[in-house]
């Protein structure tokens, strides 16, 4: 099962929003998000090649990467960013599980303000 999948199956079996894999979230450019929550605009980024000298550990592409996930933050997103293995180890799943909420709590503490 490949990690993608993994967080799909947790996330269905705790009863959270199924994620949008390969999600492209920006207008212009073809970046994609490996996971996405669009609607909590939450992404989970899976860094694979963490022990080798991969795309993503050679100096362009380290820079590309960091040039798409400040794109990212400044499009209002949360980028949370993950090895297989720590996918595989379920270490995604509190952090997910405390945006989401994070999120819900800030817009009902700022509906109830509103209410006033």
């Amino acid at each position: 099962m490949d990690v993608c999948q993994v967080v799909s199956t947790v996330c269905a079996a705790e009863g959270l929003p199924l994620p949008v894999a390969e999600y492209r979230f920006h207008p212009v450019r073809r970046w994609r998000f490996d996971l996405a929550w669009p609607e909590q605009r939450i992404a989970v980024e899976v860094e694979g090649g963490a022990w080798i000298y991969g795309r993503h550990n050679h100096p362009r592409g380290f820079i590309n990467d960091m040039e798409k996930y400040n794109a990212a933050v400044i499009m209002g997103w949360r980028v949370l960013r993950y090895t297989p293995e720590q996918i595989r180890a379920g270490q995604w799943l509190d952090d997910l599980r405390e945006l989401m909420y994070h999120e819900k709590h800030e817009r009902e503490t700022d509906e109830r303000v509103q209410l006033r």
